[in-house]
């Protein structure tokens, strides 16, 4: 045999060999997990409130090291029944561990949402989101957030009770819970099993404050512009956004500057006040400068969008509904007009330029009509705060 030959064979050899050793690791390493997966199953299930607590904590830390694999496999080893019933121990570390656990079982684990949804996780996180105690209550929150994101847990969560009390975080919680809060209750709404709304008019006011506070084209302010659209199709909801400090000029101001998703939702929840009672809240709306920016998102929202703002801005014209000029003729005349000095190929781009351009001029001649209302005004016309 050649050297080449013999260098070939040991190379071989000596990447079998290093295959091997590498199995045998990762095999030794799965048998190290699963024998500890079964000793911490034992220790949650069977020792006392202090070992359990241990146990809670170490379920936590390898989750969050581990594969979602470990995961189903230590819920299969049955932790997740006795950590639900740590929720309703009157000891708060053995409340405190059992709720990361659980939150750290669910997370990314679909199958573990529903199983500890269906193990009856759900009353004793509805009980802890009535504490005082803000660490237990927002963790509580979170845990809730995260099972709401499975779709079978939905209807079980909105039918719990947990919607009020929700609400109350709205209010009183820190950012985070407040966060938490809103994704829940924006989960919960999705569901088409709900007999009635998730939320009612008690959110109004602490979810246009939140809108206030929040840029107007995160994630967190679609999620509540949702739940307003959804509030102000009920006269309860209306006329809550009517009586919030600054709330139909929140939602003018998310359609000037909104996301696609929070404008769609925003000019919604304004259109649903203006066809509840064109005469009621048509003023309203007109007063808060309403106009340029529905204007522009009847060119750049989304198609749903553009027909909200469209019919919005139909009815808060002053004239008689039969002489009115819709939006959808005036698009047709002015896309005859570019096809005329364009031509048909160049017509869409040309009318959408010219959209654009009027959009632009009443935007400016809004401007300049405030302003000289501002200046116009005399000192003590204008309110001290």
């Amino acid at each position: 045999m050649g050297e080449e030959e013999e260098e070939e064979e040991t190379t071989v050899k000596s990447s079998t060999t290093v295959k091997v050793s590498s199995n045998q690791e990762e095999e030794a390493w799965n048998l190290r997990k699963e024998t500890h997966i079964v000793e911490l199953s034992e220790r949650i299930m069977n020792g006392d409130l202090k070992t359990q607590i241990e146990a809670a904590r170490d379920i936590r830390k390898l989750v969050r090291k581990s594969s979602a694999k470990i995961r189903t496999k230590l819920a299969a080893a049955g932790v997740i029944q006795p950590l639900i019933f740590m929720l309703l121990s009157p000891n708060y570390d053995a409340r405190h561990a059992s709720l990361l656990a659980l939150l750290n079982l669910a997370v990314r684990n679909e199958r573990n949402k529903v199983k500890i949804v269906t193990a009856g996780a759900v009353p004793p996180l509805v009980e802890l989101l009535k504490l005082q105690n803000g660490s237990l209550r927002e963790l509580a929150a979170a845990s809730i957030l995260t099972l709401s994101a499975a779709e079978p847990n939905k209807p079980i969560i909105a039918a719990s009770g947990a919607a009020p009390l929700l609400v109350q975080i709205l209010s009183s919680g820190s950012v985070q819970g407040k966060v938490d809060a809103v994704t829940v209750l924006h989960n919960l709404s999705s569901c088409t099993e709900n007999i009635h709304p998730i939320v009612d008019g008690k959110a109004v006011s602490p979810l246009i404050n939140l809108l206030k506070e929040c840029k107007k084209y995160s994630k967190f302010a679609e999620k509540a512009t949702a739940l307003l659209e959804i509030l102000s199709n009920s006269e309860e909801g209306r006329i809550a956004i009517t009586d919030s400090d600054g709330g139909i000029l929140t939602l003018v101001e998310t359609v000037e500057d909104g996301s696609l998703i929070s404008t769609e939702h925003a000019v919604g929840a304004l259109l649903s006040l203006c066809h509840s009672c064109r005469e009621k809240y048509r003023e309203l709306i007109l007063k808060e400068g309403a106009i340029p920016g529905l204007l522009r998102l009847t060119v750049e929202g989304t198609p749903k969008a553009q027909d909200r703002a469209r019919t919005l801005l139909d009815l808060l014209r002053d004239t008689p509904q039969e002489k009115q000029l819709s939006s959808s003729v005036l698009e047709r005349i002015v896309y005859d007009i570019a096809t005329r000095v364009d031509g048909s190929d160049k017509a869409a781009e040309t009318a959408k330029r010219l959209l654009q351009d009027m959009v632009q001029r009443s935007m400016e001649l809004s401007m300049n009509r405030i302003q000289h209302r501002a200046a116009s005004c005399t000192p003590s016309s204008i309110p001290s705060k």
